[in-house]
């Protein structure tokens, strides 16, 4: 896989020099440190501040959906590893004006352990810091065990929720309840048609052979539930729409969102081929639609494949995901 690089251990840092400097006015640097970023106008007086973090590579997630509507704030780790304590910290403290700070990122361990470290030393430092992890991968963990899930596109739900709760002017704890609630609601399957090649390496980490595809794959090469022969559009999409629907326990009547993802390489096109067999099964089964995104919204560098995330909602989790939103990466009005 060629790439448009320097020096490939640079990847990262020039990536994030490159952001801030074509978006000045609407995000910085904390401390004079490009791996931990705010909104520029952070932190807002009397708002909840919502930080994320994550590792590199996913564009537009974790940095891409830093603010107007959604997050004040993301810690930036190299490529699929996970930022420092001390960059969370850095964040943290930079988004808090007084009203708390809610963490949301995905269940991986290592992101686990230092934003935990992060939130103890906020406190210690008088700031009140809670977490919601996105543990939306129905193929990382059975039903029942979803605490084991990992957190993949579907944590745009949250972010969005969160971030229009948040700016409502809505109290931590409000924030939370409202959060906690659309993460039970919100789940993601995908499929891999292509591994990806990190920077520092040079050459696939993983393999998924030419003509075969696996359900399941984690955005980081993580093994998923089943490899096959590439199959038909309306073969994957009703797989991946089929374990949703059981997982969700969805019926005639419920009202939901549609993310339809791309992991880098697949282009719309396919995707929105993909979104009229969601549409017709939905439909077929008495499921409403009431918004659908399609694009890059968690990717894997260059990996080829997508993810379909669904989020059950009622009025009030509709009326936070059709709020306004405007971030580098991210306009919604």
């Amino acid at each position: 896989m060629q790439k448009i690089l320097n020096i490939p251990k640079e990847f990262v840092g020039e990536m994030l020099e490159g952001i801030l400097q074509a978006y000045p006015t609407q995000l910085k640097a904390v401390d004079g440190d490009n791996h931990a970023l705010a909104r520029a106008d952070a932190p807002i007086a009397g708002k909840v501040g919502i930080a994320t973090g994550g590792g590199s590579g996913h564009l537009p997630l974790f940095l891409g959906y830093v603010g107007k509507g959604l997050l004040d704030g993301v810690a930036v780790g190299d490529v699929f590893q996970s930022p420092t304590a001390d960059q969370m910290l850095a964040v943290t403290k930079q988004v808090n004006s007084g009203a708390g700070v809610l963490y949301i990122y995905g269940n991986y361990g290592g992101d686990v352990m230092n934003f935990d470290l992060a939130a103890e030393l906020a406190g210690a430092e008088g700031i009140r810091v809670e977490t919601i992890l996105g543990a939306d991968d129905v193929a990382s963990a059975p039903k029942g065990e979803e605490s084991r899930r990992r957190g993949i596109a579907g944590i745009f739900f949250l972010y969005k929720v969160a971030g229009a709760a948040a700016a409502a002017g809505k109290s931590l704890d409000e924030v939370v309840t409202i959060t906690k609630r659309a993460a039970a609601q919100t789940r993601t399957m995908g499929v891999a048609l292509s591994p990806v090649t990190l920077p520092t390496v040079g050459h696939p980490t993983f393999e998924v052979k030419a003509g075969e595809m696996e359900i399941g794959m984690g955005i980081h090469g993580e093994p998923g539930i089943r490899k096959a022969k590439l199959e038909t559009a309306d073969q994957i999409t009703t797989e991946l729409i089929s374990a949703i629907k059981s997982d969700l326990s969805l019926k005639s009547g419920d009202k939901v969102c549609v993310l339809m993802n791309s992991l880098g390489a697949t282009p719309p096109e396919e995707l929105y081929i993909m979104y009229r067999q969601v549409k017709k099964i939905f439909s077929g089964d008495g499921i409403d639609v009431a918004r659908v995104y399609v694009g890059e919204f968690a990717t894997s560098l260059e990996m080829a494949g997508a993810s379909i995330s669904v989020i059950r909602v009622d009025s009030e989790l509709l009326g936070y995901i059709n709020a306004a939103a405007h971030t580098p990466f991210f306009t919604q009005v």
